[in-house]
């Protein structure tokens, strides 16, 4: 019976031997290995195992996949098949390449992995077969890894004296092993931030030790943390830094007056949200003797109190933006500095960074200065008050009600100014148009909290004409500035805001999705693309698909990033742009007042790599505050869900996949999904060329863009996911 058992093991086949074998030995590529070494490796030692070993290396140097050094000694052969690129995980434990080596993404199975991380650089080997028509591949060594903490939720075993770290992440496959002693006394259950420290080459598991305990899951102040943490954004200053910046000379000194140009004296407002705290950028007007205008686009000199080589531009550089959640700002620079010194509020004398344009009814420019001022704030507006002198269309202010603290003829001449301002910034705003930009005004899901930061209702912030005369002014300043270095011979090193042209596989996917709201697109050229596209999200304001065509359209769109190499940004359809008029919450804007001032001053040349990689950060930090901040929306809306359990609610099928129908509530944008094993009613399939899901015996349709009703099924705030039953269409 024994012998039995012992024969029948021996004679296992070693599953997958052809690419365990090439994987040892690319790992080790200089090494060499006879048969007992990968025995070893593998873990193996019967007669069985070593013949089908002792085979299976013939076998590779007979197709030349390897090569025997030496009698019995084996070694890969190193050719070009090898490749770098970085590791997108689904899901599902399978993965795809990103490589500048292939058109396409490369497919790793679940067992070729190796031990890569989502987001690892990672050397590769490219199969010569496919996988359901991709180049499949094999990870042989991982380059550089994407991150080292990750947030998750601790299960102690006290008895066995270590734990574990089950990851929040859905990329993340594996959990992370914790000795007892590295736990910082975590309570089992809650969430904490791990620390990734080494994975032995034998272990299921990777090794770490917590690094911070969040707290108790569910609670709102550890889910918020726990945002931050996962992406290693900071959620406050070291004290080195508060220090620095509480000991900064803020006052404005005659000696430093005197280097800039004096506009204290030229009406000046702010025209900001009603909640803002810091207002980094200002407009002044005056009608010259001429019949022009001169306007002038005031930035907060942020660049005067951050000086490179202290704490406080090393911070500010590395966070890069500042992040808006739901409920908080995380701000690039601390409050003294944000809310006061570089906020140009309301009668208060600040140091500017302006542009200054003279310019006629026609919106042209006949003249601009830039440089370093001092400008007084005479007035604050929130948008809706700049608003309603739009709409008013008078500049009759009631004189009880004072805009400036200053006699009744200075907020007549403000209510004068934004008249005419509105009245240039449309004209700009219709050029653009003409000459191709793109006209986004996604709506914006906005939460109303209460004290305790719980979300008691849902609204959306559109885009008025208010908000558009301040988008235009800025818009010109950042093209200007751009333009005035841009164009300089020799050329000079400038961090450049750029943006590609869309995708055409995605503007082709768009227009099979938007066909089926009777919606038609022209994709001939550059610019029937754009016209077609301004087309589609004109029509489609106010309509169910909205908020669906507006998220499908952006996403055709290549993403927006900081580089020295100017390329144009398409969205706008202007030749040079950069970010200028918010250094008080993004560093590229520090950047761009540095290297104008500098070229101002005629000094050469800035260093173009050194540029280039802090914008190459800049970029990467704003991916990273995006992502934090839709988590944090997307963690709200479903806190706001957990209230709303007993009640139907309607909504747009915005997502079909093969395991589910994606919804979108009308009423609040909250998206959750309607998993198809909960869809009892009948056997439904996904039909990919239709977009729907179909039931096999009652022919069923729920297809893209189909309006349906929905009730909450499970919220899940840990993981930031929503489920939804499906009640069905309405009548």
């Amino acid at each position: 019976m024994t012998n039995k058992k012992k024969r029948k093991s021996s004679n296992n086949k070693i599953s997958n031997l052809t690419n365990t074998i090439l994987s040892i030995l690319k790992k080790d590529r200089n090494q060499t290995y006879n048969y007992k070494q990968i025995a070893a490796k593998l873990g193996v030692n019967d007669a069985s195992s070593r013949n089908q070993i002792i085979k299976k290396l013939q076998q590779l140097k007979a197709k030349q996949e390897i090569e025997e050094v030496d009698r019995g000694k084996f070694k890969a052969i190193v050719s070009t098949e090898y490749h770098t690129g970085i590791l997108d995980l689904a899901s599902k434990g399978n993965g795809y390449i990103i490589s500048d080596d292939f058109e396409n993404d490369v497919f790793i199975a679940s067992n070729n992995i190796n031990k890569a991380l989502h987001g690892d650089e990672v050397e590769f080997y490219a199969y010569k077969r496919k996988h359901r028509g991709k180049q499949e591949g094999e990870i042989t060594n991982i380059i550089k890894r994407a991150k080292t903490e990750y947030v998750g939720t601790i299960q102690i075993h006290d008895k066995k004296n270590f734990a574990f770290v089950v990851p929040d992440s859905n990329k993340m496959y594996t959990d992370i092993f914790v000795p007892i002693n590295k736990t910082m006394k975590a309570e089992d259950g809650y969430k904490v931030l791990v620390s990734f420290e080494d994975w032995p080459e034998k272990a299921d598991s990777p090794n770490g030790k917590v690094i911070e305990v969040l707290g108790k899951p569910g609670e709102h102040s550890t889910e918020i943390h726990a945002i931050l943490a996962e992406y290693g954004l900071p959620s406050e200053f070291p004290k080195e830094v508060e220090d620095y910046a509480n000991n900064i000379d803020l006052e404005i000194r005659p000696e430093e007056i005197a280097k800039r140009r004096d506009m204290r004296k030229d009406l000046t407002f702010t025209i900001d949200p009603k909640d803002a705290k810091d207002f980094d950028d200002a407009l002044s007007f005056k009608v010259l003797d001429n019949g022009l205008y001169e306007i002038g686009i005031h930035i907060a000199d942020v660049s005067h109190y951050l000086q490179p080589g202290t704490v406080l531009d090393d911070e500010a550089y590395e966070r890069a933006t500042s992040i808006y959640l739901v409920d908080r700002v995380v701000p690039m620079l601390p409050e003294v500095l944000s809310n006061g010194a570089c906020s140009l509020r309301p009668h208060e004398e600040k140091y500017t960074f302006s542009a200054v344009f003279q310019m006629n009814d026609k919106c042209e420019i006949k003249n601009d200065w830039f440089g370093r001022t001092v400008t007084y704030s005479d007035a604050r507006f929130a948008y809706e008050e700049a608003q309603a002198i739009i709409e008013s269309k008078t500049n009759e202010i009631p004189k009880e009600v004072s805009l400036t603290g200053k006699p009744y003829k200075t907020d007549q001449a403000i209510a004068d100014a934004i008249l005419k301002m509105d009245e240039l910034a449309k004209k700009m705003r219709s050029r653009r148009m003409r000459e191709g930009a793109i006209s986004f005004d996604k709506v914006e899901v906005k939460f109303d909290l209460d004290d305790e930061a719980n979300p008691v209702g849902v609204f959306f912030k559109t885009s008025k004409d208010a908000n558009k005369l301040i988008e235009e002014f800025m818009l010109l300043a950042n093209r200007k500035v751009s333009e005035f270095v841009g164009k300089k011979k020799p050329e000079k090193t400038f961090v450049y805001r750029v943006h590609d042209e869309p995708d055409e596989s995605k503007l082709a996917q768009l227009q099979t999705v938007v066909a089926r709201f009777g919606h038609k697109l022209n994709f001939k050229d550059k610019g029937s693309i754009a016209s077609s596209l301004n087309n589609l999200l004109k029509n489609v304001e106010g309509k169910k698909e909205q908020n669906l065509v507006d998220t499908l359209t952006i996403r055709t769109m290549s993403k927006a990033e900081y580089t020295t190499h100017n390329i144009g940004h398409y969205g706008l359809a202007f030749d040079y742009y950069s970010h200028f008029t918010s250094p008080i919450r993004r560093y590229p804007d520090v950047m761009a007042h540095r290297l104008l001032q500098r070229y101002l001053d005629g000094e050469k040349s800035a260093n173009e790599e050194v540029y280039e990689e802090k914008c190459k950060h800049s970029s990467n930090m704003e991916y990273l505050a995006t992502k934090a901040e839709r988590d944090s929306i997307k963690y709200m809306q479903i806190r706001f869900m957990q209230d709303h359990q007993d009640e139907e609610f309607l909504g747009v099928i915005s997502g079909v996949t093969d395991w589910g129908i994606y919804v979108e509530i009308i009423s609040n944008k909250c998206e959750g999904m309607v998993s198809v094993r909960d869809m009892k009613d009948d056997h439904y399939q996904f039909d990919q060329d239709q977009y729907a899901m179909v039931g096999k015996k009652t022919g069923t349709i729920y297809q893209l863009g189909d309006e349906v009703i929905v009730k909450v099924k499970n919220t899940d705030l840990t993981k930031k996911h929503l489920d939804f039953y499906m009640v069905g269409k309405p009548e």
